[in-house]
């Protein structure tokens, strides 16, 4: 029995993850600036996913480190977290879009003090949860050779977006906060 857990918890962190995606919120509506990079990112996680679970059943034939499957497990928990406080910090201007409204407010509380992206860092710890949960090393490669570049794309599109809309607060604030890994203690304003 224990051999099919990763397959349960895959299956646990699948389900949320749909559901978390298909929550309707009460958002601000704007022009949507492109579409590729939100298809690329489900794309890369059903990949991910499937590519996990047929690693561990064909490859490691249902054998699995239990290390590794509680450091996925606790990668998964702190990747929702994360993004349940990026998306209650936004508020009504919430997107899986690049997406600037009119009236868009910036905001810097909540996780976005010590991230500029910390949506962006909670997928690549969802990513490294399917992984890590079914012990499947290959599919890990993942994450650096597929979905880096895709969310470098992604990136490049939403930060000029963002100095567009907000000038010079949002350039004091690329100084000062990292853009997606958390390596320093956020700084006074």
């Amino acid at each position: 029995m224990l051999s099919y857990l990763p397959l349960l918890v895959i299956a646990i962190v699948y389900v949320v993850r749909i559901a978390e995606v298909n929550r309707k919120r009460a958002t601000v509506a704007g022009k949507v600036q492109e579409n590729l990079t939100l298809r690329l990112f489900l794309l890369i996680g059903t990949v991910m996913t499937v590519g996990s679970v047929a690693e561990f059943v064909i490859i490691n034939r249902f054998t699995y480190s239990y290390a590794a499957l509680a450091a996925g497990i606790l990668c998964a928990i702190v990747s929702f977290k994360l993004r349940w406080a990026a998306i209650a910090a936004l508020g009504k201007f919430w997107s899986l879009h690049v997406e600037i409204r009119e009236n868009h407010e910036f905001v810097q509380s909540g996780p976005f003090r010590f991230l500029r992206h910390p949506t962006y860092f909670s997928m690549i710890l969802e990513l490294a949860s399917f992984g890590l949960i079914c012990s499947a090393w290959w599919m890990l490669l993942i994450i650096p050779i597929v979905f880096l570049p895709a969310l470098v794309l992604r990136l490049r599109l939403e930060e000029p977006a963002l100095v567009e809309k907000f000038g010079d607060t949002y350039r004091e604030y690329q100084r000062r906060v990292p853009m997606l890994i958390p390596y320093k203690w956020p700084s006074a304003k």
